[in-house]
């Protein structure tokens, strides 16, 4: 998986920085917007990649884009994107200051949860996405993005809340929103869990 990759841990503690962000995340962007690596794209409606301020030093990573995000094209829009954005605006972290991203980038049929082949296939996209916009803090939404990240087998009922690191950079695995519109008894650990990246991230921000 992508941050167990020695490569991908070299390439990123060696400082690659690219002196115009937004240029270079269109070139990738547009490099991948025909992807056919892995069946997904067959039956979805297009290639759903990341957005937000490429200068952040908070990244969020999904599961992947559902049936909203598929028709528009745009990563957390959907009923989960809508309560992801009520949150930050009550962590007091506007979603315009942060980069959103999926594991995968192409909706799996059904909303189903991604293979691991499928997510292989996949994290070279996100990979880019992270050496390019060099973020200090990733928060990990659901088990898809902690098992297609950090650890291919984690628990994220074990591991939420919890900081990792790795290269430099600090993950924090948490509920994905659309766990909380089925079970809103998540909503006050994952309420507890922004409260450590919002002091976390004005850390880092007022550090710099």
């Amino acid at each position: 998986m992508l941050f167990l990759s020695r490569n991908f841990l070299n390439r990123y503690l060696e400082g690659e920085i690219f002196p115009d962000k937004e240029a270079k995340l269109e070139e990738f962007r547009k490099e991948y917007l025909s992807c056919s690596r892995c069946h997904l794209r067959a039956g979805c409606t297009q290639v759903v990649f990341g957005e937000g301020n490429p200068h952040t030093k908070l990244m969020f990573v999904g599961e992947g884009p559902g049936g909203d995000e598929d028709i528009q094209g745009r990563p957390f829009v959907g009923k989960a994107g809508q309560l992801l954005d009520k949150i930050l605006e009550a962590a007091e972290i506007p979603r315009k200051k942060v980069y959103i991203s999926n594991v995968v980038k192409c909706r799996p049929p059904y909303n189903r949860k991604p293979t691991p082949e499928e997510m292989k296939k996949c994290l070279t996209i996100l990979a880019g996405e992270i050496l390019i916009i060099r973020p200090k803090i990733i928060v990990l939404l659901g088990s898809t993005a902690l098992q297609g990240t950090i650890d291919p087998k984690g628990s994220i009922t074990r591991m939420r809340g919890k900081w990792f690191e790795k290269a430099g950079i600090k993950f924090l695995p948490t509920y994905h929103p659309g766990a909380l519109l089925r079970d809103e008894r998540k909503k006050r650990d994952v309420w507890e869990d922004f409260k450590k990246i919002r002091e976390v991230y004005r850390a880092i921000e007022g550090s710099e």
